[in-house]
């Protein structure tokens, strides 16, 4: 069974969990743009065309790099895609459909799909470092994870380490309050690196279970930012051997392949582990999921679907394809 006949037969069954309904539901509401642009071009291909020949495929690269998977992705998509229409010799297009979807999905899943869980620390405080520049939602992306993880119950500490954006450690104090976590910070300009030493030392001897670290995002001063991530880096693994645990760049999807490019700059700076993917809601070029997977190499931990804290959702690969192509199913 094909990777778009088992989603379908899966999420085709009404009897589910309701937190889970609840899940799918963010997911299919949260995507509605990309669907309702994206899948809708690709049902005018398959009635556009009664048989499967080059300028079908001319259209169908169009479509997807529209859907902003990115030019690379696409044209080796397209030649395995032409690789399988020989060999299965499939003439329909409207057969193919189903063959798209799951070749479209095997980029991303060709690899071990647990990486997109968290790691969590096996004992003592979880360390988990944010990066990203400004105006992508890192802070508010903070804040609602912080939420998520004290509703499972563990306690959580707000780290304010990005001391020189102006209103940044107010704006994370003000999250921690309204949340009703603590949060460590120092006064605007203070070390980051000193922010976090007192952070982790607080976490390890008050036994946290989470801590979030906030960073600055000043990319266009790499050599600066590099070797202030480094020093946070070094504080981090001398006081907690093998943390952070996770490092994860936060990525705006409506900047397309803008935010590709930030990705590819951040890992040449600093281990990044994981992409957290905000606004994914606000944009009809939802593809972008699929060309950070190919183009960057890293997972997608986490996607932001909308304002709420439930908005923001652990990736889930199946839940997304139904969420996009559902209109399909």
């Amino acid at each position: 069974m094909g990777l778009f006949s088992k989603i379908k037969s899966v999420f085709g069954k009404e009897e589910k969990k309701p937190e889970e309904q609840k899940e799918i539901q963010v997911y299919e509401k949260g995507l509605t743009k990309t669907r309702e642009t994206f899948v809708s071009r690709l049902v005018s291909l398959t009635k556009n065309h009664s048989k499967i020949d080059e300028e079908y495929f001319e259209e169908l690269e169009e479509i997807l790099i529209m859907a902003d998977i990115g030019v690379n992705t696409v044209m080796e998509f397209i030649d395995r895609l032409k690789t399988r229409v020989r060999s299965e010799k499939i003439e329909n297009p409207e057969e193919l459909r189903e063959v798209i979807v799951d070749e479209l999905f095997i980029i991303y899943v060709k690899d071990d799909i647990l990486s997109s869980k968290i790691q969590f620390a096996k004992e003592g405080p979880t360390v988990l470092l944010f990066v990203g520049v400004n105006g992508v939602g890192k802070t508010t992306t903070i804040a609602k994870l912080a939420s998520r993880l004290k509703d499972e119950g563990k306690k959580v500490l707000l780290v304010a380490a990005d001391t020189f954006r102006a209103g940044a450690v107010e704006q994370l104090r003000e999250w921690a309050n309204r949340l009703g976590v603590d949060c460590s910070y120092k006064n605007e300009g203070s070390d980051p690196a000193s922010v976090v030493f007192d952070g982790i030392t607080k976490a390890k001897e008050e036994a946290y279970d989470v801590v979030l670290i906030d960073t600055a995002g000043r990319l266009q001063n790499k050599v600066n930012l590099m070797k202030e991530l480094e020093k946070i880096n070094r504080v981090i693994g001398n006081l907690l051997p093998g943390a952070p645990h996770e490092t994860l760049l936060v990525l705006d999807a409506t900047t397309g392949q803008n935010g590709i490019s930030q990705a590819k700059s951040f890992q040449e700076i600093t281990n990044v582990t994981g992409i957290v993917l905000t606004k994914l809601d606000g944009t009809a070029k939802g593809g972008i999921v699929l060309a950070i997977k190919e183009e960057v190499g890293l997972p997608v931990k986490y996607i932001g679907l909308g304002e709420r804290k439930e908005d923001l959702q652990v990736f889930d690969i199946e839940k997304y394809i139904y969420g996009l192509f559902k209109d399909m199913m």
